[in-house]
């Protein structure tokens, strides 16, 4: 049984589903999040997602209209960030100093995320040597990685040509690892030989190797076009 979804849980998906970066969210940067959205990225069912919406719009984190899934207020936006933050300093903590793989460490992120207060962070982010991004690509710093958005775009959306991995999604930890598992790390090098949309996939050349890759997971790559 999987555990039980906090506050802070549901703030970092509406915030990554609201970014407009590859799979996540609209593309119309702010633009409110469907709640089915939501609930399918925690793997929870749409109602008990909806319960956890009125509780934010409660509590002044969420504003929703009728018919129109969530957006971040000012306060809520502060704090996803800080929680996004937070899990991304913890990460670098567990590959770092823990010596869990950079799979791992996302999974145990998510589990140790309330058990650090601000000021335990603080000191581990000092103690890293205030990291610029997490094991899997994603800035530390959320301007930084708003700002970057703009020029990254999903694999799955580049028909040819070369580009360079820099981020990996996280929402599927079968497909984290699998990432991992192929040497699709940030920093890779890559070149989109072609898209067969019909078949689902896409033919790449790495080290001068081909190999097919299916759009699903392509769509979990973050890439910086040539």
């Amino acid at each position: 049984m999987g555990r039980s979804h906090t506050v802070d849980d549901y703030l970092e998906a509406i915030y990554f589903l609201a970014t407009p970066v590859g799979e996540y969210g609209p593309i119309v940067k702010e633009a409110p999040v469907p709640a089915a959205r939501v609930a399918e990225m925690l793997s929870v069912t749409p109602p008990t997602a909806s319960e956890m919406l009125k509780r934010l719009e409660a509590e002044g984190l969420v504003e929703r209209g009728p018919r129109k899934g969530p957006l971040l207020t000012k306060l809520g936006r502060e704090q996803a960030e800080r929680v996004v933050r937070h899990h991304r300093i913890i990460e670098r903590f567990l590959t770092d100093f823990m010596g869990y793989t950079p799979a791992e460490s996302h999974v145990h992120a998510d589990e140790l995320g309330d058990a650090f207060s601000d000021e335990m962070v603080e000191r581990l982010a000092e103690q890293l040597g205030h990291p610029d991004r997490c094991p899997h690509g994603w800035p530390v710093d959320t301007t930084h990685e708003q700002e970057e958005n703009r020029e990254l775009r999903a694999l799955s959306q580049i028909e040819s040509g070369d580009a360079r991995i820099v981020r990996l999604a996280e929402h599927d930890g079968d497909l984290l690892h699998w990432f991992y598992d192929q040497g699709l790390v940030p920093g890779t090098e890559l070149t989109v030989l072609h898209a067969d949309h019909a078949a689902g996939q896409l033919t790449i050349e790495i080290d001068g190797a081909e190999r097919a890759i299916g759009e699903r997971a392509a769509a979990g790559l973050y890439v910086l076009p040539a």
